[in-house]
C-alpha cells in the first residue's frame, strides 16, 4: 500500500538520524520531500541522491528552525517548489546536558530556541496554509523524557514537555478544519546525537526497555509515516511513545 502518493511534505532537521528516516519513509511510500537542516551538506546531498532515486522530488534548505523569518520564507519556498504542501514533521532538535546547578542560560537558551521554539516556528507558519485548504498533517517529535523528569536534561525535559503541550492545544484549534496534530515520543534511538552519550547511560537505557534493547530511526519513522497517512485520520492530539517499553 502506498500511503502518501503524491503528497507533500516539509520535515525540520531531516537530513539525519530520525529526520533522515522520515524521509526516506515518505519518499518510499510516493511523498516529495523537503527538508530543513544546518551545516550538514553532505548528509543532505547523500539523502537528495537516495530520494531522487526512489523517483520523488526532493528540497533541501539549510535554515536555523530559531528564526521566526525564516521558517515562513522556507514553507513559501517549499509550497512554491512542490506546488502545494500537505505534511509538516517538526523533528529538529539538539541537546546540552548539564545538571541544573552548572547549567549556563546559554544552554538553556540553546535547547529551548531549537527545540521549542524551532517548532513553533514552523507550525505557525504553516497553519494558515493547512487552515485554508482544510486539510494537513502536523507530526512533531517530542520525547519520552518530556513525559517525566531526568537528571541532567531540565532543559531538553523542558522543550519537550512544551512540545507536548503545543501539540494538544494546535490539536485544539486545527480540529475544525481537518488538521491532524500528534506528537511522536521516542525513547532512547540509536542516532548521531545519542552516539555521543556514555556507555553506562546507553545501558541504563537498555536496562530500562521491556525489550532490552535501543530503538532505531526506522521504528520512529514507521509511526510518523502512518500519523502522516489517510490511516490515521481520526487520531489527533495525542502523544505516542516508540521506546521500547522505556516508560510503562
Amino acid at each position: 500500500m502506498v500511503l502518501l502518493k503524491d503528497k507533500k511534505a516539509l520535515i525540520t532537521g531531516g537530513s539525519t538520524g530520525i529526520g533522515a528516516a522520515i524521509a526516506i519513509g515518505f519518499a518510499r511510500h510516493g511523498a516529495d520531500v523537503a527538508i530543513t537542516f544546518v551545516g550538514e551538506k553532505e548528509d543532505a546531498a547523500e539523502l537528495s541522491a537516495q530520494i531522487s532515486s526512489l523517483e520523488r522530488e526532493f528540497i533541501s534548505i539549510e535554515a536555523d528552525v530559531t528564526d521566526y523569518s525564516v521558517a515562513g520564507k522556507v514553507v513559501s519556498s517549499v509550497v512554491e517548489g512542490f506546488k502545494g504542501l500537505d505534511i509538516l514533521v517538526c523533528n529538529a532538535g539538539i541537546n546540552i546536558d548539564s545538571a541544573v546547578w552548572k547549567m549556563e542560560e546559554n544552554e538553556w537558551d540553546s535547547v529551548i530556541d531549537v527545540n521549542l521554539k524551532g517548532c513553533f516556528n514552523y507550525i505557525r507558519a504553516v497553519s494558515p496554509i493547512f487552515k485554508n485548504q482544510k486539510s494537513g498533517k502536523i507530526i512533531t517529535i517530542s520525547s519520552i523524557n518530556g513525559l517525566r523528569g531526568k537528571f541532567g536534561l531540565s532543559n531538553y525535559s523542558a522543550s519537550k514537555a512544551g512540545i507536548i503541550g503545543l501539540t494538544k492545544s494546535v490539536a485544539k484549534e486545527m480540529g475544525r478544519y481537518d488538521v491532524n496534530v500528534n506528537s511522536v515520543a521516542p525513547g532512547f534511538i540509536e542516532t548521531a546525537m545519542t552516539a555521543k552519550l556514555s556507555s553506562e547511560i546507553r545501558e541504563g537505557a537498555i536496562k530500562e526497555s521491556a525489550l532490552g534493547r535501543l530503538g532505531k530511526p526506522e521504528d520512529v519513522a514507521n509511526l510518523v509515516l502512518f500519523l502522516a497517512s489517510d490511516e490515521a485520520k481520526y487520531i489527533t492530539g495525542q502523544v505516542i511513545q516508540v521506546d521500547g517499553g522505556q516508560l510503562i
